[in-house]
């Protein structure tokens, strides 16, 4: 019987390849015109689910309980709910809800900011979204907040967006002011994923119960799952790839997702919401934004009522 390392590194090479055949015809892969203001504003709807998530996952409450003005009035999320986690990512956790209370105080005190989009961390939500990466119902549906092996798995879907869409963002920014602001946001969010992969990585060989599927197995269909929805070719990655991707050929671990030269991918808004939507289209709201998220950006792919 094969090692699920080298059964997820077939994997791997298989989403590469399935990858490729659908990126050829990529809708709107490059850069959209907007104001340095609307592009800071854009990031904030990714910042609220991270809040709402870490905070709520380590403590079973949220942003309404340490920064309701924050929210602008924006509703609060549905489903999240406290986690069952080990002492160690507990604590780890929290720390990165106190985090995101800052990202979203940074980028507020910079801008005009905007509401918090109805947000659905439901046990639902993200059951269907793991059913998506496998292709078929998980059975038992997957719950994030069950144990310290799922919250770890669904965590890998979130901040892994945000530090991909700072990366694209920056360099289109025209203020210094904002170009800080962003770089500063860039460095916690990189860190916060390098934590959460380097995690997985640690149990990458363990099995997720009751799906007999590793820890590496999920990471992977998960990628493959967010380049498919994004639709603009390779820019995420399992945790143990083929060495020939990893880093300068010479390693199978893929702690940090990068390209050939070991840098960081970079992904547009249309396709984060592409991701986060869980459509595969920016003009059709779903999974973690049933009304769509807010800003300008966002808005205005909205398809007309």
């Amino acid at each position: 019987m094969a090692s699920p390392i080298l059964f997820s590194t077939f994997l791997f090479i298989l989403t590469l390849e399935l990858d490729a055949s659908q990126v050829m015809a990529a809708p709107d892969c490059g850069p959209i015109q907007a104001t340095d203001v609307d592009r800071i504003e854009f990031a904030l709807n990714l910042e609220f689910l991270e809040a709402e998530f870490f905070l709520n996952g380590a403590l079973g409450r949220g942003l309404d309980s340490f920064a309701p003005s924050f929210a602008k009035g924006g509703p609060p999320p549905i489903g999240a709910k406290k986690a069952n986690l080990d002492p160690l990512v507990a604590k780890i956790i929290e720390e990165f809800g106190y985090q995101e209370i800052g990202h979203l105080r940074a980028i507020i005190n910079a801008t005009r900011g905007i509401p918090r989009p109805r947000l659905d961390l439901s046990t639902q939500t993200f059951a269907n979204i793991f059913n998506q990466a496998f292709g078929f119902k998980l059975t038992p549906p997957f719950d994030p907040y069950l144990n310290t092996i799922n919250y770890l798995l669904a965590s890998n879907l979130i901040p892994y967006v945000g530090l991909v869409g700072y990366v694209g963002t920056l360099p289109d920014l025209t203020s210094s002011d904002f170009r800080r602001l962003v770089a500063g946001l860039l460095g916690v969010e990189a860190g916060q994923d390098a934590v959460i992969r380097a995690l997985l990585y640690e149990r990458a060989n363990e099995i997720v119960l009751p799906y007999g599927k590793t820890v590496a197995e999920f990471v992977n269909r998960t990628a493959e799952l967010k380049n498919r929805l994004a639709n603009c070719g390779i820019k995420d990655e399992g945790i143990i790839v083929p060495q020939s991707l990893g880093a300068e050929n010479r390693t199978n671990s893929n702690i940090l997702s990068a390209n050939t030269d070991s840098l960081s991918y970079a992904r547009t808004p249309p396709e984060i919401l592409r991701i986060v939507y869980g459509t595969g289209s920016e003009n059709k709201p779903g999974g973690f934004y049933p009304n769509g998220a807010g800003g300008n950006i966002a808005r205005r792919y909205l398809s007309p009522a």
